[in-house]
């Protein structure tokens, strides 16, 4: 063999003096293999630098040990200040990389990118898909479960058919507690920037601080934002021109909080003496703010370890695989409240 041939399945099967079949088997991860000749022909790949053969692999096995992660987003977006995507997609590519899987990220900013997707997908090019930021009543969670493909989502999906599985946080109560500490704290007109209204992260907020000032008695004051900082400064201005002496303000992200603290500064307002501000998330932005972000703990990257870990269990058919893991939130006491 010249130094420029690649090591054949007959090369390793002639050093560990067993059968072509026999090293197909033991190198697609076959467990009916005895484990002295198993042994052997991992020496003999070892001795002679076998590589698979990836595509042939895949033919033997009907699997890719690829596993995509869909952000509907653009790029600019996923790649921006929002830390909610570098932190989701450390959490899934940590999870996989232990598992030695390989993480395929793809953006459907677009309808083109929703069926460009949805091609790959059904192609087989990947094991399974993962989303993540999923906006409105998008369909194409529920299109590849129904060809077959294993899907779950991070966040539950505003609508899909067939249902499928998901991980979440508990939004509302982790509002709740937010708002609930700003009551204690004797802060009586207490407004709120949710989220977009088309994601249930959105939605469940602007519930959970609805219905925690509806049981206090106390008015609503709602501006909503898109989880960017600048909506976050149009949000605290809007809520301002309508109500100056408003005392507190719950925003539905670090990001557009993070704006909110610089509308207020612009404003002539002090925090906490003048309006106390919460976030949710706990993303560092948070710790370093000016005063630092009274928030609530969402564990971000351990949503996207959980994640991954489903996807493996539906991938390896496992039966028991929960409809939907929903992990806790934490208030996190800082100067800001």
């Amino acid at each position: 063999m010249t130094t420029r041939e690649r090591p054949t399945l007959e090369a390793v099967a002639k050093r560990a003096g067993v059968s072509r079949a026999t090293v197909s088997r033991v190198v697609n991860g076959s467990t009916t293999v005895a484990v002295a000749i198993r042994e052997a022909v991992n020496q003999a790949v070892d001795e002679l630098g076998y590589v698979p053969n990836q595509a042939a692999r895949s033919l033997v096995t009907q699997r890719t040990d690829s596993i995509a992660l869909i952000l509907p987003e653009t790029a600019n977006r996923v790649f921006s200040d929002d830390l909610f995507f570098p932190a989701i997609i450390r959490g899934v590519g940590m999870e996989l990389e232990a598992a030695d899987k390989q993480l395929v990220l793809m953006m459907t900013g677009s309808e083109a990118g929703h069926h460009r997707v949805e091609r790959y997908a059904v192609a087989g090019h990947v094991d399974g898909v993962m989303f993540a930021s999923i906006h409105g009543a998008d369909p194409l969670p529920g299109v590849l479960a129904r060809r077959g493909i294993p899907v779950i989502c991070s966040g539950r999906p505003m609508t899909a058919e067939p249902p499928v599985p998901f991980v979440d946080v508990d939004h509302a109560g982790g509002v709740a507690a937010a708002v609930r500490h700003l009551i204690d704290g004797g802060r009586r007109r207490i407004a709120t920037i949710a989220g977009p209204q088309d994601m249930v992260a959105g939605v469940e907020r602007l519930a959970g601080y609805r219905d925690t000032l509806r049981a206090a008695g106390l008015p609503e004051s709602i501006a909503t934002g898109d989880f960017t900082r600048e909506s976050g400064i149009a949000g605290m201005r809007a809520l301002l021109d309508r109500d100056p002496g408003l005392d507190a303000v719950f925003v539905a992200s670090d990001l557009m909080a993070h704006g909110a603290l610089l509308a207020l500064r612009e404003a002539g307002r002090s925090v906490p003496s003048d309006v106390a501000v919460i976030g949710f998330d706990d993303f560092d932005i948070s710790r370093y703010s000016d005063p630092p972000l009274t928030t609530v703990r969402q564990p971000i990257a351990e949503i996207g370890q959980t994640l991954a870990r489903q996807m493996l269990l539906l991938i390896s058919g496992d039966p028991d695989v929960p409809e939907s893991l929903v992990l806790p939130t934490e208030l996190i006491v800082r100067d800001s409240a």
